[in-house]
């Protein structure tokens, strides 16, 4: 996972809090319009269009020029993966008539707007933006109510990615983080939306698996007590009835086989909660200016 992106996710997360009041966002507006609408309050005048502006900022900041291609060469799918869940949480978020799908905003504003056609600096494999996202136009077919179950496992792994990145300090706070994450994954893993393997929901849940373990690796150099961060669960978890049959055989069979069944789930949960314990935000000192000077570029 590119720390670049954490980055520049947290500033977004900053400027467009993904929380609605009364069907609305509460959007840091004078950021936005300065930062991301080159002042111009007609580009921004909806929420909609507020999106399309954060959602434009990505590729204007991680892909604007060869040397942010070339830094993300090797993770520019799974960059765009990550962007296109924001992108369907937050529009999924509000009930606006005129963007049903991925596809409607697509027409409405990637393809109609110029602002996508903006060519890009010494680069071969890209004229613009939209090149880019055209690269990966499937992702448009996908029902944005399915992808917006992703959000909260990318949001909590690049939280742990900017904080690591931050302040090297006893890694084990990371622990608390991690169950969540691996608790989001299981739930996806259990969703029968998501699909079978090979379908485009499944190839998301594997980059985030793949970060998941890198993180894992990547703490483990950076500082001590990583050994403690579970791995993410690989099989759907198996239900069990909580009724019992009055045709059982008997109150002693019932026992000796129910017993192993309900340690084997309530100890690890128990342990669970013993030992989880919540982060305390982040780090200040992120460089958010300098994020802000690139995309004003």
């Amino acid at each position: 996972m590119s720390e670049n992106m954490c980055k520049y996710f947290k500033l977004v997360w900053d400027d467009f809090p993904d929380t609605v009041r009364d069907g609305k966002y509460q959007f840091n507006d004078h950021n936005i319009y300065s930062t991301y609408c080159d002042n111009n309050t007609d580009k921004c005048q909806t929420d909609i269009d507020k999106i399309n502006a954060g959602y434009l900022s990505f590729f204007k900041t991680l892909f604007g020029d060869s040397e942010s291609i070339k830094n993300h060469e090797k993770n520019n799918m799974n960059i765009s993966q990550y962007i296109i869940i924001w992108l369907s949480y937050m529009l999924n978020q509000i009930n606006d008539k005129t963007i049903k799908n991925l596809n409607d905003f697509y027409d409405q504003y990637v393809n109609k707007r110029d602002d996508y056609k903006t060519s890009i600096n010494d680069v071969s494999e890209y004229n613009n933006y939209k090149q880019i996202i055209d690269k990966r136009k499937d992702f448009f077919n996908m029902d944005m109510k399915i992808i917006s179950k992703f959000y909260n496992t990318l949001k909590l792994l690049c939280n742990m990615y900017n904080e690591i990145n931050d302040e090297v300090t006893n890694c084990t706070k990371y622990y608390g983080t991690a169950i969540k994450i691996t608790d989001e994954y299981q739930n996806l893993l259990n969703d029968n939306d998501i699909g079978a393997d090979g379908s485009s929901y499944r190839q998301m849940l594997s980059t985030l698996s793949t970060d998941y373990d890198n993180f894992k690796k990547y703490c483990d150099e950076k500082c001590t007590g990583c050994s403690s961060i579970p791995l993410l669960p690989t099989t759907k978890t198996t239900h069990f009835p909580a009724h019992i049959s009055e045709d059982a055989p008997s109150s002693s069979s019932i026992t000796s086989k129910l017993i192993p069944v309900l340690l084997a789930f309530t100890i690890p949960v128990f342990l669970g909660i013993a030992y989880k314990y919540s982060l305390f935000g982040f780090d200040k000192r992120l460089q958010k200016h300098d994020l802000r000077k690139r995309l004003k570029k």
